[in-house]
């Protein structure tokens, strides 16, 4: 059946740091952090890890202690009104090898927080060449996009208009539209805390997995 990395502990630590997102309050609680959040999302980056490996080799999975796929609990709040200096929910990314800072890709975060846990997969706001080319994939390869994103359910911003170069009566227009490829697979707490969790986050992730492909290769990119 396996194990289970996030027990109710992890659910309480979250919604605690959300009611005293304050220095003092998590400095006292810093060892229950590092013991039931920390520790436990890098156990579970390793295992997933070798999970996503056999969906795609190009998934990058950094299980070190700090700038890896566990994403820091400090926010930042340089440029945003709300100071609160902590997070309360926790993140995993697992991005394409090719992803820098010109070009976004594809990949798959994991968000795990009290009532709203869940895996998203896809490419957001990719750059205006990337885009392009993912726009002319679907409509020249059009049977193969139905098929990649088959029992999927697109989120995202879309345009208000059709792209340049697409006319407002393409059958695909809706999706030429979009600003963003994102699809999510949502969690209860309780899957979150069970034993299946692993299994669950899997079985979403290659779910996803002909999207995320039809979406690098658009790119350019192996997958």
């Amino acid at each position: 059946m396996g194990k289970a990395y996030f027990g109710p502990e992890f659910l309480q630590f979250l919604k605690q740091i959300k009611r005293n997102n304050r220095r003092p309050w998590f400095l006292k609680n810093r060892e229950r952090y590092e013991e039931v959040v920390r520790k436990t999302g890098l156990r579970f980056v390793v295992d997933f890890g070798f999970r996503l490996k056999e969906i795609s080799p190009w998934i990058v999975v950094d299980a070190k202690p700090n700038g890896g796929s566990l994403q820091r609990i400090y926010r930042d709040v340089r440029f945003s009104s709300d100071k609160r200096p902590y997070k309360s929910s926790v993140g995993m990314v697992f991005p394409h090898a090719s992803r820098s800072e010109e070009v976004r890709a594809v990949g798959y975060f994991l968000h795990l927080e009290p009532g709203a846990s869940a895996l998203y997969g896809g490419t957001w706001r990719p750059d205006r060449r990337s885009l392009a080319k993912i726009r002319d994939a679907i409509a020249w390869k059009a049977d193969r996009w139905k098929k990649a994103k088959r029992g999927l359910t697109l989120e995202g911003d879309c345009l208000t208009r059709a792209p340049r170069g697409y006319a407002e009566n393409h059958p695909l227009i809706d999706d030429l539209k979009r600003q963003d490829f994102v699809v999510s697979v949502a969690f209860s707490d309780a899957q979150l805390c069970g034993a299946g969790f692993l299994r669950d986050v899997t079985a979403a992730a290659k779910k996803m997995r002909p999207l995320l492909e039809f979406l690098a290769q658009a790119q350019g990119l192996q997958f």
